[in-house]
Order: structure tokens, then sequence, then C-alpha cells
């Protein structure tokens, strides 16, 4: 899974107690728990409004030589500010980037790919993602001297892969590790879905096109604001999301919403206020922006079958709704 290849990265990295782990309180849980289940304290950062992701001018106010990771996540799949994060971490020699890519594959940020810029990053193929399979994910190891070691943890922490090679005539306990393997089964059930990439990739950026041409005539009217995709990022269309003008907009439109049977949903409840976060903070954090988005987003549905008039009768509702609020 992708939270078991988060937890393999701070392993990789010898994370512990009296190091900290910067993570965006606008995430899911997982982000900030591989790395506290290891001893870490979590200093969580705030977001940049248009990104949704960590705003680089919190994350250089929260930098100081306990930080060990900095995990960004490029949210909905678009490419979050890497020139203004990496430009904050390469100033602490200590620090790595871990990416959280679970939203983004085959999205890029540049004209490289989303993933390929931390030390390490993490994938997903939850049921929930682009790609699926149930219960997925992998690790992407960017530096060639990682690369045995982690072949070490990924096979419980011993060289099993050397023996395999014939490297050595036996294989036994080395390093730490784990049970990390993806079942062969889920493995190609996931992997037909890959060599279908770029028909998949197409009917989703069809899907996110038909929400952005129905809906960018309107955000005036209602006070809307649509996904930000900055022009040097190719998002990986993971979801279409709105930001409505206060909670109270919101709750009456997923609640309208869903009464039409229509399932659109919250994202995230804030990791800095949760009862989990406050135990594994490094330090008490206000995170403004991440409070105020997380009352404000709504995600529509978003699915790679969604049928275009399935998809109409989403955003008259939507639109009814919203006049009726």
């Amino acid at each position: 899974s992708c939270t078991m290849a988060l937890e393999m990265s701070a392993m990789m990295l010898d994370i512990g107690p009296g190091d900290t782990v910067v993570v965006p309180s606008f995430a899911f849980v997982t982000t900030a728990l591989a790395f506290s289940r290891q001893g870490a304290k979590i200093l969580f950062c705030d977001i940049d409004p248009k990104t949704l992701a960590i705003d680089p001018a919190c994350l250089a106010e929260l930098m100081d030589d306990t930080v060990r990771a900095v995990v960004p996540i490029h949210y909905a799949g678009i490419g979050c500010d890497l020139d203004g994060i990496m430009a904050v971490v390469d100033r602490w020699p200590r620090a790595e980037i871990v990416e959280d890519n679970a939203h983004g594959l085959f999205g890029s940020y540049r004209g490289r790919p989303l993933g390929s810029f931390g030390r390490f990053s993490a994938l997903s193929f939850h049921e929930t993602k682009n790609f699926i399979c149930g219960e997925g994910g992998a690790l992407i190891v960017n530096r060639e001297s990682d690369v045995d070691r982690a072949h070490v943890l990924y096979q419980k922490g011993t060289d099993r892969r050397a023996f395999l090679h014939g490297h050595v005539d036996k294989y036994s306990w080395r390093d730490t590790g784990s049970s990390f393997g993806l079942s062969d089964v889920l493995a190609a059930y996931l992997y037909g879905q890959l060599e279908q990439r770029d028909s998949i990739f197409a009917k989703r950026k069809a899907v996110y096109d038909r929400y952005q041409t129905a809906l960018e005539p309107h955000a005036t009217e209602f006070g809307m604001a649509l996904p930000d995709v900055p022009a040097h990022c190719d998002p990986a269309y993971h979801m279409f999301y709105v930001l409505l003008p206060d909670a109270g907009v919101r709750n009456h439109v997923m609640g309208a919403l869903n009464a039409d049977g229509i399932y659109a949903t919250f994202h995230y409840v804030p990791l800095h206020d949760s009862e989990g976060g406050r135990k594994v903070a490094a330090r008490d954090i206000d995170c403004p922006v991440t409070t105020d988005i997380s009352s404000r987003l709504l995600r529509l549905p978003f699915y790679t079958g969604l049928t275009e008039s399935d998809q109409n009768k989403v955003v008259d509702a939507f639109l009814a709704a919203l006049a009726s609020a």
C-alpha cells in the first residue's frame, strides 16, 4: 500500500525518536502516521490556498535541525510548488523530500514526472485511485545508492535478492524490514490497467474537462473556485473539486446532492486538529488555510467510467443546489 511505502521510506531514512517530519495538515492520516510510528514527531504545515499543498513560506518557518523529512502531497494530482519547497529544504542538509504521490501518477511538473523529485516517493493503487488493485502501492527509489538497501528492507530485512542473483551462497537477516510485497494476483490485476494507461488517462481527462467546461461559466455567479492548474503542470486527473463560499453552502449542496442519490464528499479533516494529530505533534501549530479549505471543499463524483449523461445529471443537480443555498 501507499501507507507501507511511506513506512518503508521512514525506515530507509532511519527516522526515529528525536526526529521531526513535516507533513501538510490537509492530508490523509497515514501521511503522518507512517513517520510517527517510527518515533518521529510531526510538524503540521499549512497549505497554499491555490495548490492545496504545502506552502513553502509556512515550511520555511517550521524548519530546524530536527527535521529529517518533508512530505509534500500533489493534491488532486496537480503538482505542488516543488520549486519553492526544494529551495527551502536545500538549506537544511539533513532533511530529505519524500513525495506522497498517491494522487499524482503520470502527472508532471515542468515536464518531469511527479514522484521523481524526492529521494523517495510513494504511490497508491487503492480502490479510489486512477489505477487500482484494491489495496496496493509502490515505493519509488530515486537514488541508485538506496536501491540495494531498499531490496533488503523489502525482503523482510534479508539479502534474499542477492542470493537469488547468485551474489551470495545463502541469505540471512541483515537489516530492519517487513513484508511489503504485493500479491501476484493483485499485481496482475494492476498490470493490465497500466498497459491501458493512455486509454484510462484519456477517459479521466475527458471527465475532468467536462466538469471544467460546464462549471467555469458559473464560478463568479456562485462565488466558487475550481481547481487551479499552473501552466507548468500536467495534472494526473485524480479528482475534481470545487471550493464553495463557506461551510454552510458546502454542507447544503452536499446534502442536496446526496438526497438526489449523488455521492459528493468533503476532503480532509485537518490533521493538526485531530485527536491523533495532537498526540504526535511536535508543537501546537495553527493552520488557518487548511481549516478554511477543509470547511469549503466539495469533491464531485469522479471515476474512469463516468458517462457524459450521468455527469450532466451531476452538474445540473449541483447548480440547482447552489441556486437554492
